[in-house]
């Protein structure tokens, strides 16, 4: 990997930290060579701080390092990704980031879907929406359609229709998410639960 750490006239290049499970980014640093090759020696991430004028490695003063995972370059060579394993908030406001976010895995469109669950529950009126109607059911009658819904996945399954099969799929992970969130938890539990058995 060749770094340009001449491109700007002060040998910086910017380095986006991100934590390599959640994928989150958390701060943003500049580090030159010699920042650079410590972190690769260390395993822990060193900047050149630009207000000390000296190297300082995150956490030096805190002990909330960033242990290195890996780093990654961008096309230009003037930018670098760099993927850490965070010990503990990594702003010095006690933020998870420097952007005031929380760091937490996020699945995309389920997280959505499992934000949308949780409103339904809380906010809406069983007459309002199918999904307050099935808590108001009971814990019961929303693992029924967990059940019924897998049924129906194994038999499409089975069937060469691949548009029923994902249908059948869909309507399965829903009531999982639902069930999920009746029994207090989400899908991120589940996750660190395959992650502990990998």
């Amino acid at each position: 990997m060749t770094i340009n750490f001449d491109k700007n006239k002060d040998g910086l290049v910017p380095a986006i930290i991100q934590d390599v499970e959640t994928k989150t980014v958390l701060m943003l640093g500049y580090m030159n060579d010699e920042a650079y090759k410590k972190t690769l020696k260390t395993g822990l991430v060193t900047f050149y701080s630009r207000t000390k004028q000296r190297l300082w490695t995150k956490g030096e003063e805190s002990g909330n390092v960033l242990q290195l995972e890996n780093i990654k370059i961008d096309c230009d060579n003037d930018t670098l990704l760099v993927q850490v394993k965070p010990s503990g908030p990594t702003c010095h406001t006690g933020s998870d980031t420097c952007w005031n976010k929380e760091n937490t895995s996020s699945f995309g469109f389920i997280s959505k879907l499992e934000a949308t669950i949780k409103d339904r529950k809380e906010n809406f009126k069983p007459n309002e929406s199918y999904v307050a109607s099935l808590f108001k059911k009971g814990i019961n009658k929303i693992a029924q359609k967990v059940g019924e819904e897998a049924v129906e996945v194994v038999i499409e399954a089975k069937d060469n229709n691949d548009a029923l099969f994902l249908s059948e799929s869909a309507d399965l992970l829903f009531h999982y998410l639902i069930l999920l969130q009746a029994k207090g938890f989400s899908l991120s539990d589940v996750v660190k639960e395959l992650k502990k058995r990998h």
